[in-house]
């Protein structure tokens, strides 16, 4: 049975739709779940279509646990938004249950499928085209924070345990130098180096929750730009999208990883150099939009560590980087040798970069609280 025909038969017939089905095609450009638009007509109304997902259990293991992260955030940020007198349609991701009422179907090869409500008229983009996109993009992701910051984040399931837990990544990288399984470690020992000389970097966010000292919040845990719906007409960012690794974290993880993507000035796997650094106009734009959804929420002591974050989501990455590269490349995808290494010297680039920006980051900020 081809996909196409599986959909149609097997997978849509489970799902509370409104209309008949007409066909499906691929959808969007994720890597990780197999996603497709799903197309139905109506007698007295336009067509309609919705988001339906092969989750990659691969990666989510525990595909109940994820949905019950999703539906109970998307619930609490519905609720919110009705408070506000805002359209919840557009605001949240929308679960279309099954007829049995769950939020999964499990196919008969044991695939797991959800399925969302698709929203019309606003689009995802890929890349930071100027300052007010990503300024835009940092409005959507704090009203996101502002809106579950009375959330219990300790009620969520740990979708993939450790995600940004960097003392533990560093734990990883340390065996990785010593297993040395591709015998790559000797051609490696500046950027070996580097991330060891910054472990102590590496503590800071952990070691504060822990203390209590910074608070646990619900996180994103992947706040890149592709991730918000923007308005086709305001270019507004009006729904924050792709909630698989909703956990309970810090803000400063979301923070951190939106300025390592977003404010670079060159691809993460950028092979020349020269052309990598952070861009301060483009970190005070996402400062500026950010703070002035999520600033009232924050605490003295995350507000005090938004520069810093940016460091460690960058360190945190081209670790991991590093360690898959020694591992021999099994975790992310690569097109080209010494792609993993390339990727890693961008992201050293950066750190060493955001290190000399570090006092004008922190101007920034002052700025705009």
């Amino acid at each position: 049975m081809s996909i196409s025909e599986k959909i149609k038969n097997e997978i849509v017939p489970q799902f509370l739709y409104n209309g008949t089905f007409i066909y499906e095609e691929p959808f969007g450009c994720g890597h990780i779940n197999s996603t497709f638009a799903v197309y139905f007509s109506r007698e007295t109304k336009p067509p309609v279509r919705y988001i339906l997902q092969a989750i990659n259990t691969s990666i989510f293991k525990d595909p109940y646990g994820l949905m019950e992260n999703i539906e109970g955030v998307t619930s609490h940020l519905r609720k919110k938004l009705i408070e506000q007198g805002k359209d919840p349609s557009r605001g949240t991701l929308t679960v279309i249950p099954t007829k049995s009422g769950s939020s999964l179907f499990k196919d008969s090869e044991g695939v797991y499928w959800r399925s969302y409500t698709f929203i019309e008229d606003a689009t995802c983009y890929q890349t930071v085209s100027s300052p007010e996109i990503f300024k835009n993009a940092a409005k959507a992701f704090g009203h996101f924070q502002k809106l579950l910051a009375d959330y219990p984040a300790d009620t969520l399931h740990e979708i993939i345990p450790n995600f940004h837990n960097t003392p533990s990544r560093y734990e990883d990288f340390k065996s990785a130098i010593k297993a040395d399984k591709k015998g790559r470690a000797k051609n490696v020992q500046q950027e070996i180096e580097f991330y060891l000389e910054r472990e102590t970097d590496g503590k800071t966010v952990v070691d504060a929750i822990n203390a209590g000292k910074l608070p646990l919040r619900v996180t994103h845990n992947d706040t890149k730009l592709n991730n918000i719906m923007m308005d086709n007409t305001t270019n507004e960012g009006i729904c924050v999208i792709d909630l698989d690794t909703v956990m309970p974290g810090s803000v400063l993880y979301d923070f951190g990883d939106s300025i390592r993507f977003g404010a670079s000035t060159a691809a993460e796997d950028e092979i020349d150099l020269t052309k990598v650094s952070m861009s301060l106009e483009l970190f005070e734009a996402y400062t500026a939009g950010f703070l002035s959804e999520a600033g009232d929420s924050l605490t003295k002591e995350e507000i005090e560590l938004i520069p810093f974050s940016a460091k460690l989501m960058t360190l945190e990455c081209g670790l991991r980087f590093l360690t898959d590269y020694l591992n021999g490349d099994t975790y992310f995808k690569i097109q080209r040798e010494h792609h993993n290494l390339d990727r890693t010297r961008t992201q050293m680039i950066l750190v060493a970069d955001m290190e000399r920006k570090m006092d004008d980051m922190k101007q920034i900020v002052t700025k705009y609280i």
